[in-house]
């Protein structure tokens, strides 16, 4: 599943030389991997081993309608979160019984467009939501299928902002309120209960977390059951982690420890499906930085090296407006040049060029030397990359290519500055 490799000195992803499409659609560069979605879409639904299920991508990760076409084709459905991400969904061909959506903040039109697309199921978060669900629904003469998204409270480690089942986040219903609300839902003429949802966290990579969140919705099924509430599915919801250390090893790179060897969504589904199989619900899951982190790479031209009495800056043309998730969450990303040749390691903050000493993408990283005009790629970008990005500065977003064998398109056109003023 590893499309971005080194032939020879020459970084590549599939059969393309990377410095080739820097050269050619210039920098900052996402640059994406068809056969890795692919792959790693293949990989998550094998785990299942055919058990009743579905797959919903979750669009939040990376937004770009080409690669959800990709997705979709592979079966997937989808998770959004919003109204844009609804649509861009069916415009890329997701089948509307496919499709999840969940969040805290529905607005009133975003429900409504729901509801008329036929979506599978609104995951929602409080009574008052359920209230306005029933009355739109009502309105549209229709009925409206819901999980309620339980919070577990399970502290699922890592950065606090992607934690989301602590009693203290903003996210579902307290486990033990579950029966009571979901008894007052199934009263309300315009509300279908389908089941329960849970999501506790982001980037995961502890099996023992998700084995205590599913032996929890176990307990909580077998209760909701014997209550004579119904449970057809169970949402499992995603956060299943990724490798971004070390995530490519050559003898030109400096070595670095991975945080979990063999480390994928698949593996970490396995493990748990033998207690979520007890429960004989449908499960669902919403994988997003599984299935597209390890597809992207994000390219930079650098432009200056800067050495200082205290260290040695790397200045390059991308910074936190293309990829926040250093600067957001100090988060670590791989970052290799496109070309090895030989010329020893140093130690380096290598920054970008905002106005923001938070504008880094990686502080005291031993790398290869490079020098001014050449490409370094930031790894494991496919997922909240371009979807974080933003015009800080009045800098354009960058341009997006896919990836496909020998060939590459670009699927989302460099941003100009004069789309920044003209309005």
């Amino acid at each position: 599943m590893q499309e971005f490799t080194y032939r020879g000195p020459s970084l590549t992803a599939e059969s393309v030389l990377l410095r080739e499409a820097a050269a050619q659609f210039g920098t900052p560069l996402y640059v994406y991997s068809a056969h890795s979605l692919q792959d790693h879409c293949r990989s998550i639904e094998s785990a299942f081993g055919g058990y009743p299920h579905l797959s919903c991508y979750a669009v939040k990760a990376n937004a770009n309608r080409e690669l959800l076409r990709l997705i979709g084709a592979e079966g997937f459905g989808a998770d959004v979160g919003s109204l844009g991400e609804l649509r861009i969904a069916l415009a890329a061909g997701v089948e509307p019984a496919k499709i999840t959506f969940s969040g805290v903040g529905k607005r009133d039109d975003e429900i409504t467009a729901g509801l008329r697309a036929g979506i599978y199921a609104f995951n929602v978060e409080s009574p008052e939501e359920i209230t306005v669900l029933d009355q739109i629904a009502s309105r549209e003469g229709t009925r409206a299928r819901i999980l309620l998204r339980v919070n577990l409270d399970i502290d699922a480690g890592g950065h606090r902002y992607v934690a989301t089942s602590l009693r203290q986040n903003k996210f579902g219903v307290q486990s033990d309120r579950a029966l009571e609300v979901l008894r007052w839902a199934r009263g309300l003429p315009s509300v279908e209960v389908r089941g329960i949802h849970s999501h506790i966290g982001s980037q995961i990579t502890q099996a023992e977390t998700f084995l205590k969140a599913a032996g929890s919705l176990m307990a909580l099924v077998t209760q909701l059951s014997a209550a004579g509430i119904p449970v057809p599915d169970l949402d499992f919801g995603g956060g299943f982690g990724v490798q971004y250390r070390g995530y490519l090893a050559h003898p030109g790179l400096p070595s670095e420890e991975p945080e979990e060897l063999n480390l994928s969504a698949a593996t970490l589904i396995k493990t748990v499906l033998p207690l979520l199989r007890e429960t004989r619900c449908r499960l669902s899951i919403q994988p997003g930085r599984s299935v597209v982190a390890h597809a992207g790479a994000l390219l930079v031209k650098v432009l200056y090296r800067k050495q200082t009495e205290d260290k040695l800056f790397i200045v390059v043309d991308g910074g936190m407006n293309d990829l926040l998730r250093p600067s957001l969450y100090n988060a670590h990303h791989q970052i290799v040049p496109l070309e090895l040749d030989g010329r020893g390691f140093e130690q380096a903050d290598v920054v970008g060029p905002l106005c923001e000493s938070g504008d880094f993408l990686a502080l005291n990283r031993t790398i290869p030397r490079v020098e001014r005009g050449e490409y370094l790629a930031v790894m494991c970008t496919g997922a909240y990359g371009y979807v974080l990005s933003s015009n800080y500065n009045a800098r354009p977003r960058a341009a997006e290519v896919l990836i496909d064998g020998s060939s590459m398109r670009l699927i989302r056109k460099r941003e100009t500055v004069e789309q920044l003023y003209e309005g």
